[in-house]
This record gives structure tokens, sequence and C-alpha cells, in this order.
């Protein structure tokens, strides 16, 4: 039985060149994971790495008897990633994280009791340690979120996040690209779970290069932004239409 949640936990970690970040991270993952549950599994989702993360995961995988991993021959993305690691997952609740260190896994121990009273913990970031660009950026794309498909979660892309397998089993993962966080809670919030958000600190990348920032990224984001539009609808366009039904002009 989990010591917290009374259930079992996946942790997954997407990682694209992260070699020089993962084994920090999944030994933190491992060291953390006993004090929480006895029921876990750890996953590292290794997307096409041309770095030697590929060989290093096996490694990890090899040396510790709870990690398992999941390669993709080639890079398909983040989205793409985290579809990966939720397919895999096979516990009641999964969490994933980013395998470039940016974050302390110890904060699981206050992170994880909060799904007891939710469907969905999301968190943001707190103290952001990114160049003043990546952070504007982060602020644009949250209110553009907010103002168009009218998903009211702060920093909706932070990577730090637990979803209950019932949620997971209710939603359709179709972003390959950044917009899947995006996708994923707008129909958790359309479907009236229960989301609770909650800071965490965010540390410096020691080593590799984000690629969040970069500008085919950014126009992936974009052309994903206006596939979700034409799925789901503006806020605006939802508004009209329960005013057309509650019969008003």
């Amino acid at each position: 039985m989990d010591a917290l949640t009374g259930m079992s936990v996946t942790l997954f970690f997407p990682a694209h060149n992260e070699r020089e970040n993962l084994e920090h991270v999944i030994r933190e993952a491992v060291s953390i994971c006993p004090e929480l549950t006895q029921d876990y599994e750890i996953i590292i989702v290794d997307d096409g790495s041309t770095d030697g993360t590929s060989v290093l995961a096996d490694d990890l995988a090899t040396g510790h008897p709870g990690v398992r991993v999941i390669h993709h021959r080639a890079n398909m993305g983040y989205g793409g990633a985290l579809q990966s690691g939720f397919k895999g997952a096979e516990k009641e609740l999964v969490f994933y994280t980013d395998g470039d260190g940016q974050f302390d896994m110890s904060e699981l121990r206050t992170v994880l009791p909060l799904i007891d009273h939710a469907d969905v913990v999301t968190c943001f970031r707190v103290g952001r340690q990114d160049p003043w660009h990546r952070k504007l950026n982060t602020w644009l794309f949250e209110k553009a979120v907010f103002l168009i498909l009218g998903l009211r979660i702060k920093d909706p892309d932070c990577a730090f996040k637990i979803y209950r397998r019932n949620v997971l089993d209710s939603i359709n993962m179709t972003s390959n690209g950044a917009m899947i966080d995006v996708e994923m809670l707008l129909q958790a919030q359309r479907q009236g779970f229960r989301i609770v958000q909650c800071g965490v600190r965010h540390l410096p990348r020691h080593a590799g290069t984000p690629s969040g920032g970069n500008i085919k990224v950014i126009l992936r984001a974009m052309r994903e932004m206006a596939r979700l539009i034409a799925k789901y609808g503006t806020r605006f366009s939802r508004q009209y239409k329960g005013m057309q039904s509650a019969g008003q002009p």
C-alpha cells in the first residue's frame, strides 16, 4: 500500500538528448519512491536520443529493478513521448516530469498527497530559472490559452503533473508537440474532473540544451493550437452556442 495515497504510482521521464542529466534524475527518483509507496515503477521514455541517452537509460534500468525504458527509434516530439509514457504506465497514479533535472524530486512528498482530493495535480514553476524571453513566451502562451480556449491554468505546460488512471482513460491524446499538456487539461476541465494547482521550485539546467524555445517547436505549437481551436472551438464560440441553446439572440 502507498504510504501517502494508498495507491500505486508510475513515475515516467521523457528524455531527448539528456545524457548529462538523466542519471541524477533517475537516482533521485529511485531514492524518493520507497518513502512514498512500495508499489511503484519508473519509466524512462527515450525519445530518439542521439547523444548516448539511450545506452545510459538501459544501464540505469539494468542497475535498478524498478526502472524500465521505452525507446523511440526516431524523435517523436514531446507529445509523442508523453503519449508513450502514459500508454506504458501500469499503476493507478501516473506522475511525469522531464529528464533535464530542473525539478526537485523531493517535492513529491508534498505534491503527491494532493491527489487524495483531486483527479489531476498540475504544478507551476516558482522562481523559474530560464532566460527572460522564455519566461515571456510562457506568460504569453498562458494568456492565449485562457483567452482563446478558456483553460484557466497557471503555467499549463509545466512538466510536474499527476493524473489518475480514470482521467487518462477518458481523454484522447492527439498532440505530438508542446500542446499536449493543454489538450489533456482542457479535456479534463470540460469533463468536470477535479484539478488542483501547486507551486514547485524550478532549478537551473546544469547541462544540455533546452528545445522549448526552438523556432520549430514554437511553430509546431502554433499549428497545434490552430488544430485545437478547430476541434474544441474558442471560449467565445462556446459562450455563443450556450446563449443560443438558452434561447437568447
